[in-house]
């Protein structure tokens, strides 16, 4: 792919069909030579932003078959400008290069703008760390791929240009990635591992809720139990295998294991007053649920280099499992 700047505020690309996709898809092509989501071609030929050979005819169809050698010329227009104001908000950043970025998120950050939290989110600190950020999709905004729960601190990863975030999506998509996170739960399992296989849709009664459901989206997790610190607390270890909203809150729970500190799926707890001091002061402290993205390991899109991230576990749990192990 060639690229040279069209003006000031846009940018040309030349995609050449090489002998293998001879005979493919217009739209299709496109997407495998530049990277771009397939939303993102079939909207480009919609407003004639593509020419064969730079000629300027009719509008390309996006089901037309390519032919081998076949140059494509696009004239990419600037991008919508975001509504959102950039923050100065500090990052814990694990990588970065010139396609994407891992951060070690917060509790407390939300991560897209939305009802009642028009600031302070993630995406606003990305816009200040990134000024330059180029557009996804056609709009000026970072490329935000997965979530994490508000209150879930961890690795998360965003691309930083429309060729990582197409990338990227399909890693998610195929599940080519490998996601750990740590919990501290009560009780404790009667197994060490288990594969859980359990859809998860909403819940029929409270909208807000996730939901083990025999009509939800397959939801899998591998649990294991990393260590029982007596018979009413433990930390295990999760591995996601999809990433369903609430996957792992709504899995533990449903195996008796609630996540500490997590108001929704698991009963209000009130430690007794006979437990150990430092243990039942980092329970009833917590302002956080007790769950940690620690580790986000994946083959980089673009340069094909294994990335591996772990995130450091934050003062609040770190003082949590500290405290737990008083009780063994």
């Amino acid at each position: 792919m060639d690229k040279v700047l069209a003006d000031a505020a846009s940018e040309v690309l030349t995609w050449v069909v090489p002998d293998a996709l001879h005979g493919q898809r217009l739209d299709v092509v496109l997407v495998e030579l530049s990277g771009f989501t397939r939303v993102r071609i079939q909207q480009l030929l919609a407003d004639a932003c593509i020419t064969l050979d730079g000629a300027k005819a009719n509008k390309l169809k996006r089901a037309q078959r390519v032919s081998a050698g076949q140059s494509y010329l696009a004239q990419i227009p600037p991008n919508e400008i975001s509504s959102l104001q950039a923050e100065d908000i500090a990052l814990h950043i694990l990588f970065e290069d010139e396609h994407l970025l891992v951060v070690n998120k917060a509790a407390g950050m939300v991560v897209h703008p939305s009802h009642g939290h028009d600031s302070g989110t993630l995406v606003h600190a990305l816009l200040h760390h990134c000024p330059d950020l180029p557009g996804i999709n056609g709009v000026e905004r970072p490329g935000i791929v997965h979530r994490l729960d508000k209150d879930t601190s961890g690795s998360l990863v965003v691309a930083k240009t429309e060729q990582a975030h197409h990338g990227l999506s399909a890693l998610f998509a195929n599940h080519d990635l490998r996601r750990e996170y740590v919990a501290w739960c009560r009780g404790f399992p009667r197994w060490i591992d288990k594969h859980i296989d359990l859809p998860i849709g909403r819940h029929p009664q409270h909208r807000q809720k996730m939901a083990v459901n025999l009509h939800g989206k397959a939801a899998v997790t591998d649990a294991r139990l990393e260590k029982r610190f007596d018979e009413h607390f433990c930390r295990m270890r999760l591995r996601l295998h999809t990433g369903r909203t609430h996957q792992i809150r709504v899995h533990l729970s449903h195996e008796g294991l609630p996540v500490l500190a997590d108001s929704m799926y698991g009963r209000k707890f009130n430690p007794s007053k006979s437990m150990p001091d430092a243990a039942r002061t980092a329970i009833l402290s917590l302002e956080r649920q007790a769950l940690h993205a620690e580790v986000l390991a994946f083959i980089h899109p673009i340069t094909k280099a294994e990335v591996c991230c772990e995130a450091p576990l934050p003062p609040a749990l770190k003082a949590l499992d500290q405290a737990l192990s008083t009780l063994l």
